[in-house]
């Protein structure tokens, strides 16, 4: 199973993040959405996980304020726990196989113990001289595989 992993898009999706999430059988955003349209862009390609990021609010109608903070979500036999912040997970993983956060828009994959930590990145606007990227997340048989996407130079 292949799970595409999107963040701090801040209003914008772009086509190269489209392409990149094309044959995930799911979609899980981790905050800094920041209207609406984004999400309305991303729910009808495949199944979406939402969490809200500290940027996520606004004007009802347009506004994402109404997400979660958290979630946790069990994919392909794997636990998955999101959340904006790596500063708000939880001390306790028990169970956790994967933790997605956003928020630094600087992409990392890292195994902490038994857990993997994946920041995809940010796949929104330039901030400083970041790189644009997503990640994708492969699971397969009880083996989790991840791998950060680039979207532009």
């Amino acid at each position: 199973m292949r799970v595409g992993l999107i963040s701090d898009t801040h209003n914008l999706v772009r086509p190269e993040a489209l392409e990149a999430l094309r044959g995930c059988a799911h979609i899980i955003h981790a905050g800094d959405i920041c209207k609406q349209d984004v999400l309305d862009i991303l729910a009808p390609l495949v199944p979406l996980t939402v969490v809200r990021g500290n940027n996520d609010v606004g004007d009802v109608g347009e506004s994402v304020a109404h997400l979660r903070e958290h979630a946790r979500i069990e994919l392909g036999g794997a636990t998955i726990h999101i959340v904006h912040d790596i500063a708000d997970v939880p001390r306790r993983l028990d169970g956790v196989d994967v933790v997605v956060t956003g928020h630094s828009h600087k992409p990392l994959i890292e195994r902490r113990g038994e857990v993997l930590f994946v920041n995809p990145g940010s796949a929104g606007p330039r901030r400083f001289r970041l790189p644009i990227t997503l990640a994708l997340l492969d699971i397969d048989a009880g083996r989790i595989d991840a791998r950060i996407v680039p979207l532009m130079q």
